[in-house]
């Protein structure tokens, strides 16, 4: 049930988002030099590596580094704009079509994040799809904490439910809840 929500919702929010979207390919294209899109090696489901899609928020160039390790020297006026709306994070619509990741789950980590990688394999973590929003990012718990987060998406695989993720949702879309800040 849960991945024919995941579809049926990606696939109608990314009709009614696509016109905003392309709107803000264009505005980012305008605004700093590099592409619109942000494409990075994430760790999915079964640890299975997959290129995750999100809209570029920071300088072309910046090294790949996880956001809490990124300065926010690196991030464009227009990025900083598209975080604090969540709308760098519209394109994983497409992985969630493409099956790679769900709405609501764990946010996904980089392959380089050892200890991250090592407590979320502890937890079983790796179990479900990653999601594109979660209850540890609404509880302000973010990947510079890797055992504390790695417990929280533990017990939202636990606690997991139909009207919990939809719970999610709407606290992310009134946004509620931090992801992973870029530190100063």
């Amino acid at each position: 049930m849960k991945r024919l929500f995941d579809l049926s919702a990606a696939l109608v929010g990314l009709i009614l988002t696509s016109p905003v979207m392309a709107i803000v390919a264009i505005i980012i294209r305008r605004t700093s030099p590099g592409p619109a899109l942000f494409i990075q090696t994430r760790v999915g489901r079964n640890e299975v590596p997959f290129q995750c899609y999100k809209f570029r928020t920071m300088a072309a160039g910046t090294p790949d580094v996880a956001s809490h390790h990124a300065s926010t020297a690196w991030i464009t006026p227009v990025g900083r704009w598209l975080r604090a709306y969540k709308l760098d994070e519209l394109p994983q619509l497409i992985n969630v079509i493409k099956g790679e990741m769900s709405l609501v789950g764990p946010r996904p980590c980089l392959p380089s994040q050892a200890e991250m990688i090592s407590e979320r394999r502890k937890q079983g973590v790796f179990s479900i799809r990653p999601g594109i929003t979660g209850s540890a990012q609404l509880a302000g718990i973010d990947m510079s904490e890797p055992a504390r987060l790695a417990a929280a998406d533990r017990q939202y695989m636990e606690r997991r439910s139909f009207t919990g993720d939809i719970a999610i949702l709407i606290a992310t879309a009134l946004g509620r809840g931090s992801g992973d800040a870029a530190r100063k």
